[in-house]
């Protein structure tokens, strides 16, 4: 076991999840995971395996067949699954945003409906918010639902969904006017749509269209797609918690569990690459002596350390601030800017320890150089996070002149 990014206070429970976690990811993950993202593969025998291990009702209350676990155990879960493959992390991510939000925000029949399914792995959740004119301004989307009856119609292009192909439910925010007349707020006129589908692409219900995959640089083998609504009619009890005109705030509070989540990965990625350069160092000989022994080498090695070391400090206190039912943007915010910017420098560092053979595919620090970006972007641009953080500093330290 590493002593790096080592964490106090856990139960008997919770640690005995992890050893087995990381036990899964030596034995079943990291074997195979550069193959299949060679090959662009969706990684199926893994995620059965963790559909076994009860990963995808790790959150979920116990009263819905789930583990019932925290945040933080299912951040530090993520920093394991993603040290060996950080895609397998982003299947997990997505089902648990759709089923905190479920949980935070579901009307009971809602919650009663999904949530036992979704904690067996019956059903993979989704969530969508970007499309392809707004990036980061939540505040333009343009798809629009328009209440008929007892139905509302959904149109509009959606981009980005995680899942998109594989999940069997899409929470979808979607602009909705009803009761907001034109000229009010942009957030208070948006709402989060319970959309179920077939899994698999094209048409996977009437008005529903999940185009083939987006072919990616990194972040291989999960499915990431657009998603097409023409004329989608949805029952008025999916709207997310039974009232419209809440879907930006239910999706800000998912994000904030996503933004741990991702922290939570830049960390197991950042834990990898040191895990092999390190590794490395000690293997390649230069000069008569391993490069190990050199000391420019072991200057970067401590930067690595301390970086991997910072980055998971942070993520656990704000996985725990969240846990604690108090405010955690702030603190989401900044493990997220730091291990994501941490996560990208480790990740070049131990690149950088390999050498030419670094830009070999034979070696697995190939493919964390190519996931390493995505976590610059996922959840919330570097720009993104500095002004929530700057925002929310101003909030607690307030000029009394």
């Amino acid at each position: 076991m590493s002593r790096l990014a080592q964490t106090a206070g856990l139960t008997d429970v919770q640690q005995e999840i992890l050893a087995t976690v990381r036990d899964f990811v030596d034995k079943e993950i990291l074997p195979v995971a550069t193959e299949l993202e060679h090959r662009d593969e969706y990684p199926q025998q893994i995620v059965d395996g963790l559909r076994e291990l009860g990963l995808f009702g790790l959150m979920i209350p116990e009263e819905y067949g789930g583990l019932g676990e925290s945040l933080l155990a299912y951040a530090l879960c993520v920093e394991e699954i993603a040290r060996g493959w950080m895609s397998v992390s982003g299947i997990i991510n997505t089902h648990f945003i759709v089923a905190y939000m479920l949980k935070q925000h579901g009307t009971q029949e809602q919650k009663d409906h999904f949530l036992p399914r979704m904690a067996a792995g019956d059903i993979r959740g989704a969530f969508s918010m970007s499309e392809p004119g707004l990036g980061s301004d939540v505040s333009a989307i343009t798809s629009k639902a328009v209440k008929d009856g007892e139905e509302y119609v959904l149109n509009g292009q959606k981009m980005w969904l995680t899942n998109g192909g594989t999940s069997s439910l899409v929470a979808v925010l979607v602009r909705s006017d009803e009761g907001h007349p034109e000229g009010s707020a942009p957030h208070k006129s948006m709402t989060t749509f319970l959309v179920e589908k077939e899994p698999g692409f094209g048409e996977v219900r009437p008005g529903l269209t999940i185009p083939g995959k987006i072919d990616k640089m990194g972040y291989k083998g999960v499915d990431t797609t657009e998603l097409i609504m023409d004329g989608l009619r949805v029952p008025a009890d999916r709207v997310l918690g039974g009232v419209t005109g809440r879907g930006f705030y239910q999706m800000m509070d998912g994000v904030e569990v996503g933004r741990v989540n991702v922290a939570a990965r830049g960390c197991g990625v950042a834990q990898r690459a040191f895990e092999l350069g390190v590794s490395y160092a000690q293997q390649r000989h230069t000069f008569g002596k391993p490069i190990a022994q050199h000391q420019a080498i072991q200057f970067k090695l401590a930067e690595m350390a301390t970086k991997v070391e910072a980055a998971h400090a942070m993520m656990v206190n704000a996985a725990r601030k969240k846990d604690s039912g108090e405010r955690n943007d702030l603190e989401a915010g900044m493990a997220k800017y730091l291990a994501s910017e941490y996560c990208k420098e480790v990740v070049e560092d131990a690149f950088r320890i390999h050498g030419g053979y670094g830009f070999s595919k034979e070696y697995e620090i190939e493919r964390l150089y190519r996931e390493a970006p995505m976590l610059l972007i996922g959840e919330g641009t570097a720009e993104i996070q500095k002004m929530i953080i700057g925002r929310r500093l101003l909030e607690e330290y307030r000029f009394q002149g």
